[in-house]
């Protein structure tokens, strides 16, 4: 099974989502962890690669995983990813080859501009652990 690591981004409130190419899905900002390197290692690094942004609070007491399957050059293929939050105060994106978008969203409103499920439940989790300790 393939694993990646992502972040769910704040800032005072506003969640960071990233749409694919083409008119794509919205998600968090995650990817594929290298050899040798930690879930927390791979999120930052994809953090920083996919948006610039390497100034955070990662939260890493937080962690909730999402699993789904996908195709790829016509095969399935089964993935995980490892979920964490992060809190910054940099608001400047600078995307990264693989987005064509960006949008720094309330609450709510990334929750209905997530395209899968998953990624909603983590959102939600997120909020609910940010607001049971007191940093939201």
């Amino acid at each position: 099974m393939e694993t990646s690591a992502g972040v769910v981004l704040v800032n005072f409130g506003s969640i960071l989502l990233l749409q694919h190419p083409g008119g794509g899905h919205w998600d968090f900002p995650k990817g594929h962890i290298e050899e040798g390197e930690s879930h927390v290692e791979s999120a930052l690094r994809e953090l920083k690669e996919e948006t610039g942004i390497s100034e955070v609070n990662m939260i890493d007491e937080f962690r909730e995983r999402t699993e789904y399957t996908y195709t790829r050059k016509g095969r399935k293929r089964q993935k995980q990813v490892i979920w964490f939050v992060a809190l910054t105060d940099v608001m400047g994106v600078t995307l990264s080859h693989e987005h064509e978008q960006y949008a720094w969203l309330e609450w709510d409103a990334a929750a209905e501009r997530l395209t899968h499920d998953g990624p909603r439940r983590v959102l939600r989790a997120a909020q609910t652990w940010l607001d049971e300790h007191n940093l939201s």
